[in-house]
């Protein structure tokens, strides 16, 4: 008889960010707030009337949107392309102008915030000693966002996208992941939200755990320190 043998260890971990790590917040309150700061009169839900929910529902699901307009994630390579992606997205909503579109961008990092399991999970990680780099398909800096939020303290480094010109599912990105945590493919786990991208970590021999995008408080992340 045959005996399996065992699976290597779990000794780094290579999370995802947008809708791993961190949900895009309330698209009512990144609305509000970038309306206020045009200084506009009123309240957007009075002055948009019936583009108002809408709008909103929009918002909430823009990168689901945007991936309609741009499926091959040019965006993510480069600045100027990801702008463009989003004005382009905004400019079919009705009642969400350039100008209020310019608004929205500019605060867009500020509404991101980590699910209430992530640090606890990130310091449970680090005090087993196992190795974490983040890795996200994303066409700007991250890193204020990741030292906002605290993730950046807990993490041994990131990759982004567009400081390296690959994105997701590409294996390229998830080879720059693995030289940050100086480990082989088969001591890696990788977690996301998105199997098209995430999945894409499969290819190189890295164990991948698909956890899809929730509106809960916590992201079930606490699962990644069972595995490990």
């Amino acid at each position: 008889m045959t005996s399996l043998t065992p699976a290597p260890p779990i000794r780094g971990v290579v999370f995802d960010f947008h809708h791993t790590l961190a949900h895009a917040g309330d698209p009512e309150v990144w609305l509000h707030e970038a309306w206020g700061n045009l200084g506009r009169d009123g309240d957007p839900a009075a002055t948009l009337g019936g583009d108002y929910s809408p709008a909103v529902d929009f918002l909430d699901q823009l990168w689901e949107e945007a991936r309609v307009v741009d499926p091959e994630n040019e965006r993510d390579r480069d600045p100027e392309k990801h702008r463009e992606v989003f004005d382009r997205v905004i400019a079919a909503v009705p009642g969400l102008d350039l100008e209020l579109a310019d608004a929205l961008y500019q605060i867009m990092h500020r509404q991101w915030d980590v699910y209430d399991d992530v640090l606890p999970v990130l310091t449970a990680l680090r005090d087993k000693g196992v190795r974490v780099a983040m890795l996200s398909n994303v066409g700007f800096d991250l890193t204020p966002t990741l030292e906002r939020t605290g993730v950046g303290a807990l993490i041994d480094g990131a990759v982004m996208s567009y400081a390296v010109g690959v994105v997701k599912p590409d294996p390229g990105i998830f080879e720059r992941a693995l030289q940050i945590l100086d480990l082989p493919a088969s001591d890696v786990l990788m977690v996301g939200d998105a199997w098209r991208d995430d999945g894409g970590a499969a290819a190189l021999g890295v164990r991948t755990l698909i956890l899809p995008r929730t509106d809960d408080p916590s992201h079930g992340l606490e699962l990644v320190v069972r595995l490990v």
